[in-house]
């Protein structure tokens, strides 16, 4: 059996930001947030007391892996935040997810803690398969249960095709809601892709988020808004940034940040004015968000975590979520 070297950097994102660069994108588990920037700018925000474990798992000169994990007292967790990353992950090179998976665990092995709390796993982790494996070798509790919802639609070449899959009865409504929009007076969308002018379309945008809904402004402390701030900025000026505005009048009224990453735009966050929520401009705006990907070209639209109504009106096809916890 070959011998796996494990080479450990703890305390210190930025040491392992070139293994990590390369791990990315070879990796199945790849998403915008386990980009090592996403992760950096969420540590430079929330990073806390909490300690870094960030695993650079390596077989002699073969990457095999990141695992990026943070420590708080006894408890080892994926780094991040539920409520900010709608996916957590390890990030394995495709094909070498055994070899990963058993370097890294052999390290958790040899280190004090208690207990390891993974979160917000799509069904297609590598990790459900393997770690109860493990946990099963070493003779570790552990359980896996549901951990949200992400609705997605795969996309067809052309909106009408799009329009045209949607069930009747949702066509139908989709249609209508836009003409009824359109008779309400001019109708425009406006998208912000770029670091120009973003400073102001994103007071806007966090103007909007605050409107729509209680829990929304709730949620939207200063420390999250100076989070969004610095992720706007940071991936606009990778041009994966789109801020869509939904004018009725030459008046904002509704807008959605998506993310333009790999084959997939993904719907982050979302606001509108409820004074016209009889116009759906909420709906309609993300409706259109999806056609700007359609007319990208990408494969797949992602509503990312919850439940909410609007992503099954638009086609949304369900998957879910899960956590494993594990005890030693």
């Amino acid at each position: 059996m070959k011998t796996i070297s494990v080479s450990i950097n703890i305390g210190d994102l930025e040491s392992s930001r070139s293994a990590w660069e390369k791990a990315a994108p070879l990796s199945a588990a790849d998403t915008i947030f386990l980009t090592p920037w996403w992760q950096e700018i969420w540590w430079r925000h929330f990073g806390g007391q909490v300690q870094q474990m960030v695993l650079t798992v390596e077989d002699g000169n073969s990457l095999l892996g990141i695992a990026p994990l943070i420590r708080q007292g006894e408890t080892i967790y994926l780094m991040g935040d539920p409520d900010l990353f709608d996916h957590q992950d390890f990030l394995p090179v495709s094909n070498q997810e055994d070899a990963f998976y058993n370097g890294m665990f052999d390290y958790l092995c040899s280190q004090e803690w208690k207990n390891l709390s993974l979160r917000s796993l799509r069904p297609t982790s590598t990790t459900l398969k393997h770690l109860p494996e493990l946990c099963k070798r070493h003779g570790f509790t552990f359980h896996i249960e549901e951990d949200g919802e992400t609705p997605a639609v795969t996309l067809p070449k052309t909106w009408d095709e799009y329009v045209a899959s949607l069930e009747k009865k949702k066509r139908h409504e989709l249609r209508r809601k836009i003409r009824r929009l359109e008779a309400a007076g001019t109708v425009r969308q406006r998208t912000c892709t770029s670091p120009a002018g973003l400073s102001r379309d994103m007071d806007q945008f966090f103007e909007l988020m605050r409107a729509s809904r209680d829990d929304k402004r709730q949620f939207l402390t200063a420390e999250r808004e100076a989070f969004f701030r610095d992720i706007a900025t940071e991936s606009a000026e990778r041009g994966q940034f789109h801020l869509s505005f939904l004018e009725l009048n030459e008046e904002c009224v509704a807008a959605c940040i998506a993310f333009d990453y790999g084959d997939a735009y993904l719907l982050y966050n979302s606001g509108f004015n409820p004074a016209y929520a009889s116009l759906s401009v909420g709906l309609i705006n993300k409706a259109f968000c999806l056609r700007e990907a359609i007319e990208a070209g990408k494969h797949t639209f992602d509503f990312l975590k919850g439940p909410e109504r609007y992503k099954f009106d638009l086609g949304g096809v369900n998957q879910l979520l899960y956590r494993i916890e594990v005890s030693r």
